[in-house]
């Protein structure tokens, strides 16, 4: 995936209210970037990092630039727009990059399902096989390269870990896809040490059936995307 129109580049000053950080571009001037990521962003929002966003030409923004690259002063990326997650494991399963989901032919985004009335990120289908939902995780969560998920707690990761399991008792397949959009992560573990109870969840998920891998993404200010299976610690 191509950032296009090329990002531009700022230096951060701050992120504030959740969704919006200040910023200061090479010319001098201040702006402010819609941030499109709802965790902590722990080691993503250092004041004096680099940070690459895009432009909106939408009339109607009241924001029209997003933030989303970080580029920390040790010269790691990170993609802190959680929406680019979604869109480069699609484009890894549309040109069957990702070795445990070829073999699909179909394949569906935002499809309703359970019942705690969740929406599945993406479900395959073929013939001859079960139907294959499949819920992406961005990971940018980074302690001395141990990637780990959630950066906060997260009620809705554990609705969808409940979900994912009763998918499995039906009979169907269920993958919990970590993508991880940090350049220093070698691999993923829940986070214990943030919400104890998402990661009793993920380990009972994966001992009822469902399968969890994960997927590192090669990131710069020009595009990302899924390149290599990184190893999913749960213990």
């Amino acid at each position: 995936m191509e950032f296009s129109p090329p990002l531009q580049q700022a230096t951060l000053i701050k992120r504030y209210k959740r969704f919006l950080a200040d910023v200061i571009t090479p010319s001098g001037e201040e702006l402010t970037l819609h941030c499109p990521n709802t965790g902590a962003m722990t080691g993503c929002a250092t004041p004096g990092d680099t940070v690459w966003y895009s432009t909106s030409d939408s009339p109607t923004r009241k924001y029209p630039h997003t933030w989303e690259i970080t580029q920390t002063q040790n010269g790691e990326f990170i993609c802190v727009n959680t929406l680019r997650a979604n869109a480069v494991v699609k484009e890894a399963l549309s040109s069957e990059s990702i070795l445990e989901l070829m073999g699909y032919t179909t394949i569906k985004s935002e499809v309703k399902y359970g019942a705690e009335r969740s929406r599945i990120d993406f479900m395959l289908q073929a013939d001859c096989k079960v139907n294959c939902y499949i819920e992406v995780k961005s990971v940018t969560l980074s302690e001395q390269g141990n990637g780990y998920f959630p950066d906060a707690v997260s009620l809705r990761g554990q609705k969808h870990l409940r979900e994912l399991m009763n998918v499995v008792m039906q009979g169907e397949r269920a993958v919990l896809l970590f993508a991880v959009l940090h350049s220093a992560i070698t691999q993923v573990s829940p986070a214990r040490h943030i919400d104890a109870k998402y990661a009793q969840l993920l380990c009972e998920a994966q001992q009822s059936g469902v399968e969890v891998i994960a997927y590192k993404a090669e990131l710069s200010d020009k595009g990302l995307s899924l390149i290599s299976p990184l190893p999913v610690c749960l213990i």
